[in-house]
């Protein structure tokens, strides 16, 4: 990990379930102000392998949709600090990148552990849903400043009349007080797994 010129305010780690309420329950009048953008992925950062071309809108400030099994988490997301983008291909695909910076970085700790055991606890709860099949995949670390690790999920619905089957792979990688998430999904074909991973690695590498 380079040498970063920003200043980061605090270094205390503050225990999980306490910097989740902080960050769901803080008032917007005492939220923190809007620090610099961290650096995000470009649509030419996309590179699976495949041909299919991506095209996305610009950055976009707060947290944007909830999406797969992050839609009733957090609770409130952050109001400030946080930036969104969405990619769509003209093919079946799907991508959102989130970035959070946080006033300490115990809190980037416990919302990247929070994050991860939501996507963990996804198949559960999607098996829980009438006529839905759902199988969890751990897919690794990618070795990239603090951390990052791909999680996956494949789904399917008996119910359905079209696109019954659904691959996800949800990135979660921190460097020091921002985190994070990638997420990819589609509903055809096998899950791109390795080059998400790279995706993963140059978007956690692009933060700073």
């Amino acid at each position: 990990m380079g040498v970063r010129t920003r200043v980061r305010r605090g270094s205390a780690v503050v225990a999980g379930a306490a910097v989740l309420a902080v960050v769901a329950a803080a008032p917007a009048e005492s939220a923190e102000p809007w620090r610099p953008r961290p650096g995000t992925l470009y649509i030419s950062d996309i590179r699976l392998g495949d041909g299919i071309g991506w095209y996305a809108p610009p950055v976009q400030p707060q947290w944007g949709q909830s999406y797969d099994c992050l839609r009733d988490w957090p609770v409130h997301p952050p109001e400030v600090n946080v930036w969104h983008r969405e990619f769509s291909t003209a093919e079946t695909a799907t991508a959102e990148q989130k970035v959070v910076v946080f006033p300490t970085e115990g809190e980037a700790v416990a919302f990247a552990a929070a994050a991860r055991q939501n996507y963990a606890d996804c198949p559960r709860r999607e098996n829980q849903r009438p006529g839905i099949t759902a199988t969890g995949y751990d897919h690794g670390a990618v070795n990239v400043e603090e951390g990052a690790t791909l999680q996956g999920m494949y789904t399917f619905d008996g119910n359905a009349q079209e696109r019954p089957h659904f691959n996800y792979l949800w990135g979660v990688g921190r460097d020091g007080d921002t985190v994070t998430l990638v997420r990819w999904s589609s509903y055809w074909g096998a899950p791109p797994v390795e080059a998400w991973k790279k995706v993963l690695r140059t978007a956690v590498n692009k933060l700073y």
